[in-house]
């Protein structure tokens, strides 16, 4: 097959790590898929390392330049089916009218209606089929009009990585300044409202004031070990590092100082490597209000981290609660940091959790599970029945 890989995005976020995965199986598999993407962008360059043909525009007139491009593909008979990774992409492809002569696949990230206006419409009903990330996602398409039989749910995909070892996370813990006693949630997530960071803020802070009781509390009413674990006052019992970037980050350093939990966080760049972070962590917490998937979960528990999301969005399609994590069906900060103490008074537990986490995303959402039903869809609008 020879299909054209469109995606504008200026940043290299969820979406464009999707693409990313799709590129490289797509090749392994034999395939020669092409990408369009915005010049210079991460995208491009991390396509172009792996061996990918890439078509690079400029940022500006995006869509416009990438229409031109797409036009000029498809009656060259350079490609034969056109998937647009994100809204840009699909406007760029629409103004091409590329879906005329091959087939159009869209894949919708997000669960908010479509736009009312009548482009806005007219974009998706050029679509041969709409990729939803999640049954979640699904249900807000047909919500907005759109025919459920246009619609295939593919979860997003990552890769498994090794087995992380002790050696590992005393390493990670020294890189982030992390004492290597202390129990360590870590969160990835864009700084913007819905992400749920001042949620996760107060949980943390009620979380601390648990420990502090228990190391507080008479000697005949905790284990020796539990004692002994907790003996040194001046090491933070609890500690939380935080990957992103966005409009919320000023707003939740300054949560994290009215809370007095300002020295126990952790702002990380937002380069830093989240391999490095899984392995750091104890605990991964995820409190995201309406998540359409949440590809940052996915690839903690492929890390084999134990997990606390909130039961939104299609959160619920990835965890089985209670087995591969645990979900929280409150937006109380007490009822997520009980959902964290649970976890982190249970260490046993949170093992198992771990571990069953890492299979179920092996079986279920691995990278090579989503690069093999995109084939089976591109074969299925392309009427030839490939895989």
């Amino acid at each position: 097959m020879r299909p054209l890989i469109v995606d504008l995005g200026k940043e290299f976020r969820g979406g464009q790590h999707q693409a990313l995965l799709l590129l490289r199986g797509l090749s392994r598999c034999g395939h020669s898929p092409v990408l369009i993407a915005l010049r210079d962008s991460q995208l491009a360059r991390r396509a172009k390392a792996a061996g990918i043909s890439v078509n690079e525009i400029a940022p500006g007139f995006r869509r416009l330049s990438a229409a031109l491009n797409i036009r000029g593909m498809v009656g060259g008979k350079r490609v034969e089916l056109i998937h647009a990774n994100e809204p840009h992409a699909l406007s760029a492809a629409w103004l091409a009218r590329s879906y005329r002569s091959v087939p159009l696949i869209v894949s919708r990230r997000i669960a908010l209606p479509l736009g009312a206006s009548s482009i806005s419409r007219a974009r998706y009903r050029a679509a041969a089929r709409i990729v939803a990330v999640s049954r979640f996602v699904a249900k807000s398409l047909t919500d907005s009009g759109i025919p459920s039989e246009k619609i295939e749910v593919i979860y997003d995909g990552v890769e498994i990585p090794p087995e992380t070892f002790r050696a590992d996370r005393e390493v990670a813990r020294t890189r982030f300044g992390i004492p290597q006693d202390s129990f360590c949630i870590g969160n990835v997530a864009a700084l913007v409202p819905e992400k749920g960071h001042a949620l996760l803020l107060h949980a943390f802070a009620e979380l601390q004031k648990r420990l502090r009781r228990a190391r507080q509390a008479p000697l005949h009413e905790r284990s020796q070990a539990h004692s002994q674990e907790r003996s040194q006052e001046k090491t933070p019992a609890c500690a939380l590092i935080l990957r992103g970037e966005g409009p919320e980050k000023s707003p939740v350093q300054k949560l994290a100082r009215e809370l007095q939990i300002q020295k126990d966080v952790h702002f990380v760049p937002p380069d830093t490597d989240l391999a490095n972070m899984f392995s750091a962590m104890d605990l991964f917490a995820f409190p995201s209000h309406a998540e359409p998937l949440g590809s940052a979960l996915l690839a903690a528990m492929a890390h084999g981290v134990p997990c606390v999301a909130l039961a939104s969005g299609g959160v619920p399609e990835i965890i089985e609660d209670s087995e591969t994590g645990l979900l929280v069906h409150s937006l109380d900060p007490a009822a997520f940091a009980a959902g964290l103490s649970r976890l982190q008074t249970d260490l046993e537990y949170a093992r198992e959790i771990g571990i069953a986490a890492r299979k179920a995303v092996a079986a279920r959402f691995s990278a090579d599970h989503m690069v093999d039903a995109t084939l089976k869809l591109y074969g299925e609008v392309m009427g030839t029945g490939e895989r």
